[in-house]
């Protein structure tokens, strides 16, 4: 596959991904029962395993979208804690 057709696939890709992305750009309402710490914790865990965590506003947008996917992971590691 030639340059010129990649750059055109991963355009479309890039059209075809962008609705979603958008939606994903807006902050979910937070679960009950997560306290403070726990969704901070998770918010930092989800900015490690942002796909690409060499750009800042990136990993901090993955974070904003994905923390509550990783409030598990924060609760066993603030619960090992005590």
């Amino acid at each position: 596959m030639n340059t010129s057709r990649r750059i055109l696939l991963t355009g479309l890709a890039g059209l075809a991904v962008a609705p979603t992305a958008v939606a994903a750009a807006v902050p979910l309402p937070a679960p009950l029962g997560v306290t403070v710490a726990e969704e901070r914790f998770a918010r930092t865990i989800a900015a490690a395993h942002a796909p690409d965590i060499n750009c800042a506003r990136r990993a901090e947008r993955y974070a904003n979208a994905h923390w509550p996917e990783y409030v598990a992971a924060a609760r066993a590691v603030l619960d090992a804690r005590v």
